[in-house]
């Protein structure tokens, strides 16, 4: 490793061997990491396990690193997901899905569950597929990666934000980063800063295409709309349709006090991110709230139910909340049985079961699952090793990059992922 030059000198002709220390050699490193988030630390911890001799600098901006890991899942650490084909789980990614079918073969979620246990760090799975470590807190997931790069050899800055690098060209063999007003060396840089509009104003400069960022994984406001006033309602699966777009997603969904949320919407938002963005936020949201009910079987209720009174009999798997907000919005008279419902009636309920129609205006980032769409076009890196295609030993990960996934653990497994194979390429060549 990186230790000084070497000069020989003369003394009453005995040549001795000096070691000079170079003044610039103390902010040299074999390995600078840009971010210190998931994606960064399981680079560093990977490779620290199998070369702890080797100097890593670790730079973040924030007061604290691992921050996102820390209130990811409520303070749980939603790790990954229980998806262990690689192009299952590569579905589960509006951006990048393509590219990482390959890396996830690699390193996919069953490798994420192992490497933990290696650690002493056991995963389990809850019923919805998400995995979280047994011990039901974040912190043993950030405890973990602080063990693993707890060696003299790396350092971690924190409120060090990078405000210029300069890149390895014709001239020079190596980085140079410029950061609390110090300079830093390296050979091999890895960059997993995040949505990071600085670092990717810096790469734009050195010629890299960058995917114009817009908000992921948000909720639906719903100004004023008399829903709101069941707020903590739950449907657990329902499709949510975004009208006269393709996007049309499903799963659990959550009335709040401001609008529409739960992994259908939020799904939705994912794969609509640059759609809805054009829309600026303003569109129609048709929800259907049991996908499994035909029409023609809410027909049939007429008949199957005649003498019961519609309002208090809801032979349909629906809360009660939400059945009675349907029967007074439609303005069916509280004592009407089914069969008297008119025809009418009848297709005013079909449409609010199958069909209820939403002005969705704005969005609400939804707590600690909020990521951004956009990063680092993904044409510019090698995916068998995450390393640019115009800088060599410069590498990317996480959310720099244009990738992002659902919500459920998806967008952690991409870093891990990412940060596995960054190291193992180091590893391979030092």
């Amino acid at each position: 490793m990186y230790c000084g030059s070497t000069q020989i000198i003369k003394f009453d002709n005995i040549s001795s061997i000096f070691v000079l220390m170079d003044t610039t050699l103390k902010n040299r490193y074999d390995i600078i990491i840009i971010g210190g988030g998931a994606a960064g630390f399981f680079s560093a911890a990977n490779i620290a396990i199998s070369r702890p001799d080797v100097t890593i600098l670790i730079l973040e901006q924030s007061k604290e690193v691992l921050n996102k890991v820390r209130i990811s899942g409520g303070g749980r650490c939603n790790v990954t997901h229980a998806c262990f084909d690689a192009k299952t789980l590569a579905n589960y990614y509006p951006r990048g899905h393509r590219e990482l079918i390959g890396p996830f073969t690699k390193f996919g979620c069953q490798d994420t569950v192992d490497w933990f246990d290696e650690q002493g760090v056991r995963i389990e799975t809850l019923d919805d597929g998400c995995m979280f470590p047994v011990s039901n807190t974040s912190q043993t997931i950030i405890d973990c990666f602080i063990n693993c790069t707890d060696l003299p050899t790396i350092s971690v800055k924190t409120q060090s934000k990078v405000n210029d690098i300069l890149f390895k060209n014709d001239d020079t063999s190596h980085y140079t980063l410029i950061a609390d007003s110090q300079e830093y060396i390296t050979d091999t840089l890895i960059i997993t800063a995040g949505s990071s509009p600085n670092i990717w104003r810096i790469l734009e400069r050195e010629g890299y295409e960058i995917s114009s960022a817009v908000p992921s994984l948000f909720t639906f406001n719903l100004p004023k709309h008399p829903i709101s006033t069941m707020m903590g309602l739950t449907v657990p699966d329902a499709i949510v349709q975004i009208k006269n777009t393709k996007i049309a997603t499903s799963g659990p969904l959550l009335i709040t006090h401001w609008g529409l949320s739960g992994p259908a919407v939020l799904k939705a938002s994912a794969w609509g991110a640059r759609d809805l963005a054009n829309m600026r936020y303003d569109f129609e949201a048709i929800v259907d709230w049991l996908p499994k009910i035909t029409t023609d079987d809410i027909s049939q209720l007429r008949n199957s139910n005649a003498k019961r009174k519609i309002r208090t009999h809801c032979p349909l798997s629906l809360p009660t909340r939400l059945w009675h907000y349907m029967i007074d919005t439609i303005g069916i008279h509280p004592d009407k049985v089914w069969a008297d419902i008119t025809k009418i009636e009848m297709n005013a309920l079909i449409t609010s079961v199958k069909a209820m129609t939403f002005n969705v205006q704005g969005k609400t980032t939804f707590k600690e699952e909020f990521v951004t769409a956009g990063g680092v076009a993904l044409s510019q890196v090698n995916f068998k090793t995450f390393e640019s295609k115009k800088h060599s030993k410069l590498y990317f990960a996480g959310e720099i990059l244009d990738i992002d996934g659902v919500t459920g653990g998806f967008n952690f497994q991409a870093a891990w992922t990412g940060g596995y194979l960054v190291a193992q390429d180091i590893l391979n060549s030092i």
